[in-house]
C-alpha cells in the first residue's frame, strides 16, 4: 500500500472518473477516492449519455482520447441522431444506456488501467502548504499525499435530499453526503452557494400499459459515439414511449404545491431553468393542458424505467396520484420516488482555464462544484482536469481548448469568465462557432491535440489519418470529376431534379439541396467505385464526412474567417498587467468585474458581462493597440 500519489482524485462520478483516467493514461501515478466503489460514473439520474450539444461534447472527448464515448457505445440499448432535420451543426447524438453496465464498464476500464489506484473512502480534508495543495485526509484517518489533487465531488458537498417534507442527508438517495471540504474551502476565501437539481420516479415497466404510450424507436444506421471503427453497440436495443399529462394531472399537482419543498420555502437554493421539476412547469406555464414525458428504459433486461420530464420533490402520495391520472399509468408501480437535492457548489470565476484555482495551486475543480449540471459537462471538465494536473506533475505546459476548437472550451470559458446564476447546461447557442463544433468533425478539431500530448494512442491517430485522408480524397475526386448534361439528365428528371444545360463538375450536383453523395454514386458508376475503394469499415462515416464539407463550404470557411478575427483578441494577453481599479476611463462595473476576473486575454474580457465594446476599446488602447 502506498500514501503518495503524482495526483488524487476525488470523487468517481463522470468527472472524477475522465481525470483520474487521463492523469495516469499520461503516466502519473493517479489515486481515485470514492465513497462507493460499486458506484463508480453511476447515471444518478436519467441513463442517456448525450443530447443537444451534450453530444458533441462526448465525441470530443472521444476524439481527445477519453473513455466516454467508447463506454457509451459499449452500454447504449438506444442510439438517436437529433435534429436531423436541420443542418449538420445542430446534428447531435444521443444514446439511452443500460446504467448498471455503463458502471460496471466504467469500472472494468479504470481497473485495467495502468498507473490507477482506488481507495474507498471519504475525503475530509485538503492538507495545504505555502497556498499549494500537498494531499488530503479521509474519513478512515489517512493521510495520502499528492502534488495535484482533483475535486470532483459532484451533488455530495453538504447534499441534502428533499421528498415533500422528508429531508434526508445524502449525496444521492441511500448514499452519505460529504462534510469538512465546503467549510475548508470556504474559510480559504472560496466563494460558495448552493445549487438544486432534482429525479423523477423510477417506474416498474410491467404495470404500464405501453398500447396506450407512443413508441419511439432508435436509428438503425452507423451513427456512434466513438470515432474508433471497432467500438460497436452490441446490446439488444430497446424502444423508449411517449406519454403525456393531463389537466387531472395538473389539478392533483396543485393540490400538492402546498407540501412541495420549491414552494413552500424549504428550498431557497438554485434550481435548474431548462430542467424544471413538473410542479415547476405547471406554475410557470399554467395555460398548457399538457406536458411531453418519455418513459426510458434502465437497462437491456430490466423493468425499470425513468420517466424523463417528471422530476419532483412532491410528496410520494401526490407523485403517484399524479401519475395514475394517465391513462397508460393508472396502474402504476414505482420502484422509488423522485426527489430534489441541494449541494454546495463554488463559483467558477474563481478557477483558471486549465480548472486550476486561481487561490490554491495544483488544486483543480471539476463537474458539478463548478455549478454545471450533466453528466457530459461533468465528464469533459473532468477529462481537461485531469489533463492539466498530469502536465503540471510533469512539469509541462497547459492544456486549454478555445471557444472555436470546441464545445468543451466553450463551456469553461463561460464558467471562468461570465460564472453561474442556474446549474450550467450546454446548448448549441452559447457557441458562436457552432458550424466549426460539428460532432461529425470532431476528431477533425481534436485528435492531433490529444496525440500530441500523449492521451491517443497510434492506433486512434491512424484511423484517424486514414479517414482524413479518405474524406480529401474523395472530395477531390468530386470535385474535379466531369458529368455530360446528356448522359446524367434523364437521371436527374427521374429524381425530379432540374436538368443540366451544360456540362458541370461532380460537385455542383452534389452541392444540390436534394441529392446526395450517396444518390448520385446509383446513377454516377464511377462515383460508386470511388466509394468501393474505401474501406468498408469507414466507409458510410467518409461519405457522410465529405458531402457536410462540400455542402456546407461557403458557411464552414465565412466562421472561420470570423473565429481567425477573434482569434487576434486572445492572442493579446492581459493578464497581471493592470491594476483595474485605477483605471478610471473604465466604466465602475468594467473595473469591479475585470478586478475579480483578471482576464488571460483582451478576448476574454471582451466576454465578461458588464465590460462594453468601449472598455475594450480602453485596454486596447493602453496595450498600445
Amino acid at each position: 500500500m502506498r500514501f503518495d500519489y503524482d495526483v488524487i482524485v476525488i470523487g468517481a462520478g463522470h468527472a472524477g472518473c475522465e481525470a483520474a483516467s487521463a492523469a495516469a493514461r499520461l503516466g502519473v501515478a493517479t489515486l481515485l477516492i470514492t465513497i462507493d466503489m460499486n458506484k463508480i460514473a453511476q447515471m444518478s439520474c436519467n441513463p442517456a449519455v448525450g443530447g443537444i450539444a451534450k453530444g458533441q461534447i462526448v465525441r470530443e472527448i472521444d476524439a481527445l482520447g477519453g473513455q466516454m464515448g467508447i463506454i457509451t457505445d459499449r452500454a447504449s440499448i438506444q442510439f438517436r441522431m437529433l435534429n436531423r432535420s436541420k443542418g449538420p451543426a445542430m446534428w447531435s447524438p444521443r444514446a439511452q444506456c443500460d446504467r448498471m453496465l455503463f458502471s460496471r464498464f466504467w469500472r472494468e476500464t479504470l481497473e485495467n488501467t495502468p498507473n490507477l489506484y482506488m481507495w474507498q473512502d471519504s475525503v475530509k480534508g485538503l492538507k495545504i502548504e505555502d497556498g499549494r495543495v500537498v494531499g488530503v485526509t479521509t474519513a478512515l484517518g489517512i493521510e495520502f499525499s499528492a502534488q495535484a489533487v482533483i475535486l470532483t465531488a459532484g451533488t455530495f458537498l453538504n447534499g441534502l435530499i428533499h421528498i415533500g417534507k422528508t429531508m434526508i442527508k445524502g449525496g444521492r438517495i441511500s448514499e452519505p453526503a460529504a462534510y469538512g471540504l465546503t467549510e475548508q474551502l470556504a474559510s480559504l476565501g472560496f466563494k460558495t452557494d448552493r445549487m438544486k437539481t432534482g429525479t423523477p420516479v423510477r417506474i416498474d415497466g410491467r404495470s404500464v400499459d405501453f398500447s396506450q404510450t407512443i413508441i419511439q424507436e432508435g436509428d438503425d444506421d452507423f451513427h456512434k459515439f466513438s470515432f474508433l471503427p471497432d467500438v460497436k453497440r452490441s446490446l439488444k436495443q430497446r424502444p423508449c414511449a411517449i406519454v403525456y399529462t393531463n389537466e387531472q394531472t395538473h389539478e392533483v399537482l396543485r393540490r400538492g404545491l402546498p407540501d412541495s419543498p420549491l414552494y413552500n420555502g424549504q428550498i431557497n437554493s438554485i434550481g435548474p431553468r431548462y430542467c424544471p421539476s413538473i410542479e415547476t412547469k405547471i406554475v410557470t406555464f399554467p395555460d398548457k393542458t399538457e406536458h411531453q414525458l418519455f418513459l426510458e428504459p434502465e437497462g437491456e433486461t430490466t423493468h425499470e424505467y425513468y420517466l424523463n420530464g417528471f422530476s419532483s420533490s412532491l410528496p410520494i402520495d401526490i407523485q403517484i396520484e399524479a401519475l395514475r391520472t394517465i391513462p397508460s399509468l393508472k396502474d402504476v408501480q414505482i420502484y422509488r420516488p423522485g426527489y430534489a437535492i441541494e449541494y454546495d457548489f463554488f463559483d467558477p470565476t474563481q478557477l483558471n482555464h486549465t480548472l486550476e484555482t486561481k487561490l490554491v495551486k495544483s488544486l483543480y475543480f471539476a463537474g458539478q462544484v463548478n455549478g454545471t449540471t450533466g453528466y457530459e459537462e461533468a465528464a469533459g471538465q473532468g477529462l481537461i482536469a485531469g489533463i492539466n494536473a498530469a502536465l503540471r506533475v510533469k512539469g509541462g505546459g497547459e492544456f486549454v481548448l478555445s471557444r472555436d476548437e470546441a464545445y468543451i472550451g466553450v463551456l469553461i470559458d463561460d464558467l471562468v469568465t461570465k460564472g453561474v446564476d442556474e446549474p450550467y447546461r450546454m446548448f448549441t447557442s452559447r457557441a458562436e462557432y457552432r458550424i466549426l463544433l460539428r460532432q461529425d468533425d470532431a476528431d477533425v478539431r481534436l485528435t492531433k491535440r490529444g496525440y500530441e500530448i500523449g492521451l491517443v494512442d497510434e492506433t486512434r491517430i491512424s484511423w484517424f489519418e486514414k479517414k482524413k485522408d479518405a474524406v480529401d480524397g474523395l472530395v477531390d475526386f468530386i470535385s474535379n470529376f466531369n458529368i455530360k448534361a446528356a448522359i446524367i439528365n434523364p437521371s436527374l428528371e427521374k429524381l425530379g431534379e432540374q436538368p443540366l444545360r451544360q456540362g458541370v463538375k461532380l460537385i455542383d450536383l452534389v452541392r444540390r439541396p436534394q441529392l446526395t453523395i450517396k444518390s448520385l454514386a446509383e446513377i454516377v458508376p464511377a462515383l460508386a467505385n470511388r466509394i468501393a475503394e474505401i474501406d468498408n469499415v469507414i466507409a458510410e462515416v467518409v461519405v457522410e464526412a465529405a458531402e457536410i464539407k462540400i455542402k456546407y463550404e461557403g458557411y464552414i470557411e465565412r466562421e472561420r474567417s470570423l473565429a481567425d478575427k477573434m482569434q487576434r483578441l486572445e492572442n493579446i494577453h492581459i493578464k497581471d498587467r493592470f491594476i483595474y481599479s485605477e483605471i478610471a476611463a473604465l466604466s465602475t462595473e468594467a473595473r469591479q468585474k475585470l478586478e475579480k476576473i483578471n482576464p488571460e486575454t483582451i478576448a476574454q474580457a471582451s466576454r465578461i458581462p458588464g465590460v462594453s465594446p468601449s472598455d475594450v476599446s480602453i485596454l486596447l488602447m493602453l496595450m498600445g493597440r
